[in-house]
């Protein structure tokens, strides 16, 4: 519609409410009038982003309200209206529809108080023990919860010998690795040590995993945002609900194998929080790995390997294979080549729905090998085949202050991102200060002769 033809359907709309009394029954000028409506929305600079509601609130409203300056509450798009002008729409679909809260509204609560609590301690780490001792003392005698211990640490030499240890050691719950299912058992799990301490975490609880305090001793505690110091003040705030939550969503990996049928082992199923890699093991041959997505062919990757990783991981492994890091709390799949013999194949980032296969291609020299988060490594064979999808049990992280803060302060003290010398300012530079945009180096060096 051009503009003569809108200022045209105005004048017959106008001509027509003068003329004629209003009737319940929809005329061709009423539909004009809807129409022309909708193009006014449609033209203007908001219609793209608020509702047309909140464009018919923001007109009476002043600039600097809060409606019209309130954030989005979407992860997918730049605004959560399903509708596109005054005539598209998303297609509703029940099955399709996912809810994802805002992630700066996610916080910790309880329903029922915790009583039990999973404490994981670094090992073979002295500087550990004298903190594992006084947390798990105060834990039992002042906050009478039941804790959880691997047994493994119970057999720690060291530790033995702490008299400290020896008056709580009976009252401690054990557990070992592979043999003993945690399901519904724990409330509340603490670590103490690095990073690979949050990642044991993981491993254990392959379903739904309790909330997670990570105290940093360690030695580089990227995912451990706490300092022992004032630990009987921070468990408290948690214990009491005073926490921000970050959701690190996880990877199902699933391997299947070509002859599975015949085979009576289980497949290997398990979620992993930071990558699944798939290298080329020992082989002096390159990869040649097919990626699918989705069921469609993507690529095939030639180099050393590939890396799946979930936003968590994208500041580990796949960093320093060049990719670029996310915030654990956008939803999305990052595949990350290692070493690819193309100098045109750049790590990308795929939305967190899709479904990720990875095998072997049928021309491939050699086999592959496939590690989940640094363990369980095995042998990927021509016809096997991974499939990795985003898992729907994410590890609840707790907080330090809250999820920006915490990940920012990870990115300067850990990696220093961005650190540089400061540039100077032109009045440090005395040098410059006696010269001009017309002076030559020629002509500088003359003048420093002459001083000389």
């Amino acid at each position: 519609m051009n503009e003569e033809d809108l200022h045209l359907a105005k004048a017959i709309a106008s001509m027509d409410m003068e003329s004629s009394p209003k009737t319940p029954k929809k005329t061709l000028v009423s539909k004009v009038q809807e129409k022309i409506q909708g193009f006014s929305f449609s033209l203007g600079p908001s219609a793209a982003t608020c509702p047309l509601e909140e464009v018919a609130d923001s007109s009476s409203s002043s600039a600097g309200s809060p409606e019209t300056t309130r954030r989005t509450r979407s992860l997918n798009a730049p605004s959560p209206v399903p509708q596109f002008g005054p005539c598209g729409r998303i297609m509703k679909n029940s099955a399709m529809v996912i809810t994802i809260q805002d992630p700066a509204s996610q916080r910790l609560t309880w329903y029922k108080p915790p009583l039990t609590v999973l404490v994981i301690k670094k090992l073979r780490d002295v500087s550990v023990l004298q903190p594992f001792v006084q947390l798990v003392q105060w834990l039992i005698q002042e906050k009478r919860m039941v804790v959880f211990v691997e047994q493994s640490v119970m057999e720690d030499t060291l530790l033995m010998n702490n008299s400290e240890f020896g008056l709580i050691k009976e009252k401690l719950m054990t557990f070992r690795d592979g043999k003993d299912d945690l399901t519904d058992k724990i409330d509340f799990i603490i670590c103490l040590g690095g990073d690979g301490t949050l990642l044991y975490a993981s491993l254990l609880f392959q379903q739904s995993v309790p909330p997670v305090m990570a105290f940093h001793l360690g030695s580089l505690g990227f995912l451990t945002p706490f300092q022992f110091d004032n630990f009987e003040e921070q468990v408290t705030n948690v214990l009491e609900g005073h926490a921000a939550l970050t959701l690190r969503s996880r990877l199902r990996c699933i391997i299947v194998r070509k002859n599975e049928e015949t085979s009576h082992k289980p497949p290997t199923n398990l979620l992993v929080l930071n990558e699944v890699v798939v290298d080329r093991g020992p082989s002096p041959y390159l990869s040649n790995i097919d990626l699918f997505l989705d069921g469609k062919h993507i690529t095939s990757v030639q180099g050393d390997g590939l890396i799946v990783s979930t936003p968590t991981g994208s500041t580990a492994y796949a960093v320093a294979a060049g990719a670029s890091m996310i915030h654990p709390s956008v939803p999305a799949i990052m595949v990350t080549p290692i070493c690819p013999h193309s100098l045109s194949f750049r790590p990308i980032v795929v939305p967190a729905g899709v479904e990720l296969k990875i095998c072997v291609s049928p021309d491939s020299r050699n086999t592959s090998w496939v590690s989940f988060d640094g363990r369980n490594r095995q042998e990927l064979f021509h016809g096997d085949s991974l499939t990795v999808t985003t898992s729907v049990y994410p590890v609840p992280s707790i907080c330090s202050q809250d999820q920006i803060s915490d990940w920012f302060d990870s990115l300067a003290e850990c990696l220093h991102w961005n650190v540089r010398k400061r540039q100077k300012h032109l009045d440090e530079l005395s040098d410059l200060t006696h010269s001009s945009s017309n002076d030559t180096l020629d002509s500088l060096d003359h003048t420093d002769h002459i001083d000389s």
